[in-house]
């Protein structure tokens, strides 16, 4: 097992690793819609979920991958009305390439972020 760390991402805020890299596999924490050069919070759903996309991908890139590998993502919304607007910024982020997703409402996020998105990726 490896720890993943990137300064491409923000660090982590509390006892748990960017990511995981484990076997052929790589987990990433959840990833709050965080500039890592910023420190910016963005509240907007689309921007926020383009951060957050863009974190996750830079702890897969650290470990070796690429968003292609991404082979499930896991959305935590703080409002499922955002859902349509999430959905158009995942669909362009990751064009043809389709990887197994769950996306649901939670009671709230972290940092009062309007998501979260935690992925897997096999290498």
């Amino acid at each position: 097992m490896e720890i993943i760390k990137t300064d491409k991402a923000p660090a982590a805020v509390g006892a748990y690793s960017q990511g995981i890299k484990t076997g052929n596999f790589i987990f990433t924490s959840g990833q709050l819609p965080i500039n890592p050069e910023t420190k910016e919070l963005y509240k907007d759903i689309k921007e926020a979920t383009k951060q957050s996309l863009l974190n996750v991908e830079a702890i897969v890139k650290e470990a070796g991958a690429s968003k292609e590998n991404i082979v499930k993502c896991t959305v935590f919304l703080a409002d499922v009305n955002d859902f349509e607007a999430f959905n158009a910024v995942y669909e362009e982020f990751f064009g043809d390439h389709k990887p197994a997703r769950s996306a649901f409402q939670v009671g709230a996020v972290p940092k009062g972020a309007p998501l979260e998105i935690e992925a897997i990726a096999e290498l």
